[in-house]
């Protein structure tokens, strides 16, 4: 396990390389979970068992949040743990958003302006998640402006609470090496 460090006591070399690894675990994190969802075919999950996979998505969420809180907290370099964490928490939390769209379109095709395949549900998704809302995929109907009104409102949590958890994490991390202040 070792001792916690901050980023900034590492020289340039060390600290390169601490980077350049956490930035390639978030690319394998995104490109593993992207593939999986690509492979999701598009049909319909709303119908049958989708508040059961409401449920399992939440545990599974928190389960992977809690999990990643305690690697933060062991982590050598919590702050670079932090952001790694992060980088999976959003995955996790974004593409069964996407995959709901998804469904929803195609069982529904009137609930959105256009049809959405893969590549518009994630790019809807992300543009939420983002509050860019181009504009140019709307939900039409009750069902998709209530999913769409949820995500934006979880969107919310998971920017405040979330990432002061990990924040938090990673403070508490460089606190068993620097009682003083960690960033």
């Amino acid at each position: 396990m070792g001792t916690a460090r901050r980023l900034a006591d590492l020289d340039h070399r060390r600290r390169r390389w601490a980077v350049l690894r956490a930035v390639l675990a978030v690319a394998a994190t995104w490109a593993l979970l992207g593939a999986v969802y690509y492979l999701v075919p598009a049909r319909n999950y709303l119908e049958e068992g989708a508040g059961a996979r409401v449920v399992v998505g939440g545990a599974l969420f928190a389960g992977v949040l809690v999990w990643q809180i305690r690697r933060i907290l062991r982590a050598p370099l919590p702050q670079l743990r932090a952001i790694e964490a992060l980088g999976a928490i959003i995955a996790l939390f974004l593409l069964p958003f996407a995959t709901t769209y998804l469904a929803l379109s195609h069982t529904s095709p009137a609930s959105f302006n256009q049809h959405l395949d893969h590549t518009r549900a994630l790019y809807f998704t992300i543009s939420i998640f983002s509050t860019v809302g181009f504009g140019d995929i709307v939900p039409r109907t009750d069902t998709a402006r209530i999913l769409v009104s949820a995500q934006m409102l979880l969107d919310l949590i998971l920017l405040g609470a979330v990432v002061k958890l990990l924040v938090t994490a990673a403070r508490t991390g460089l606190g068993r090496a620097h009682p003083g202040p960690p960033w």
